[in-house]
């Protein structure tokens, strides 16, 4: 039964401080925008008060971790090794800032940057030139193929040493069940696990550059040949939404891979990883972490609850 695929695992802490500062929650929407120096309610309260409905979710795999205390909240399928699409695009940055190759330069975009495998647009024409962080930013914030291919294709060694780079990382991340094939995500070969690409949104979060970038709303980047603006938009569209606090995020969809989302988020004034693999449909995995906060911010709400009445 479909029931019986989805299960949710709350970890009981031990020695877990008493939370003083209890604050009583309004409506969902109030909660969201609890200032995020308040501490959390303790997953142990949580699991004591208990008789928690996990969110029906749309996702094929799922995971979600608090980071302040460290557990797993949520999972689903987590170990299911699938297609990724343009969540590759977080190891393609990474790799790019390790090898510390300079911001300014200024990087061509060619016909050899163009998509083979599946024909996707781009707003990059060819003869575009753009600085190097250009570049970085539509792959990452945009979500741009052209770009990512630009970024292998300049990579000392070209795409293949960017390719071996990647794998490397992985290796070196943990990521036991995850394979690149190519830099943008288009290559159906790219593959990972929700519990891998934990690992990767948790690597990618160390990068301050990361982190600004993939949270830009909209924005304009720089033709440096004309001097011309080219105006850009997240791929994900929570991050122009004034009820979320995204810290770190990157969409990802092929028709092999599906809806994907992987992201950095504060709710309520828990800050949580959320990784969705293979949602079923466009709006699917924005359904989802709409399903996650709200699953969360009542578990909150009804852990104080608990606590005051206990106390």
């Amino acid at each position: 039964m479909r029931q019986n695929k989805f299960h949710t695992i709350f970890v009981m802490l031990v020695g877990v401080a008493i939370i003083t500062t209890l604050i009583p929650m309004a409506s969902v929407a109030d909660e969201s925008r609890v200032h995020t120096s308040m501490a959390p309610i303790s997953l142990a309260d949580i699991v004591r008060q208990g008789n928690l409905r996990a969110p029906n979710l749309k996702s094929s795999s799922a995971l979600v971790i608090d980071e302040g205390e460290g557990v797993t909240l949520y999972q689903q399928n987590i170990d299911e090794q699938r297609p990724i699409a343009s969540v590759t695009k977080l190891m393609t940055a990474m790799v790019t800032l390790d090898a510390g190759l300079p911001l300014d330069e200024r990087i061509r975009i060619t016909r050899e940057d163009r998509d083979r495998l599946r024909g996707s647009a781009s707003r990059l024409a060819f003869g575009t030139v753009l600085t190097r962080h250009d570049v970085l930013r539509s792959a990452l914030a945009a979500s741009d193929n052209r770009a990512a291919a630009a970024l292998a294709r300049t990579y000392p060694g070209g795409a293949n040493a960017m390719l071996h780079a990647m794998n490397d990382k992985a290796r070196q991340l943990g990521m036991k069940s995850t394979r690149y094939m190519d830099a943008s995500g288009l290559d159906s070969g790219n593959v990972s696990t929700a519990r891998d690409l934990a690992l990767l949104v948790s690597a990618a979060g160390k990068h301050p550059l990361i982190k600004s970038m993939t949270t830009s709303g909209k924005f304009s980047i720089t033709n440096q040949s004309t001097g011309r603006p080219i105006t850009l938009t997240n791929s994900n569209r929570l991050v122009r939404s004034s009820a979320w606090d995204i810290r770190l995020s990157k969409t990802g969809y092929t028709s092999d891979a599906g809806n994907c989302l992987v992201m950095k988020t504060v709710i309520g004034s828990r800050p949580v990883t959320i990784v969705l693999l293979n949602s079923w449909g466009k709006l699917s995995k924005y359904g989802d972490s709409q399903r996650i906060r709200e699953w969360l911010i009542k578990v909150e709400r009804k852990a104080r609850k608990y606590s005051r009445a206990s106390a």
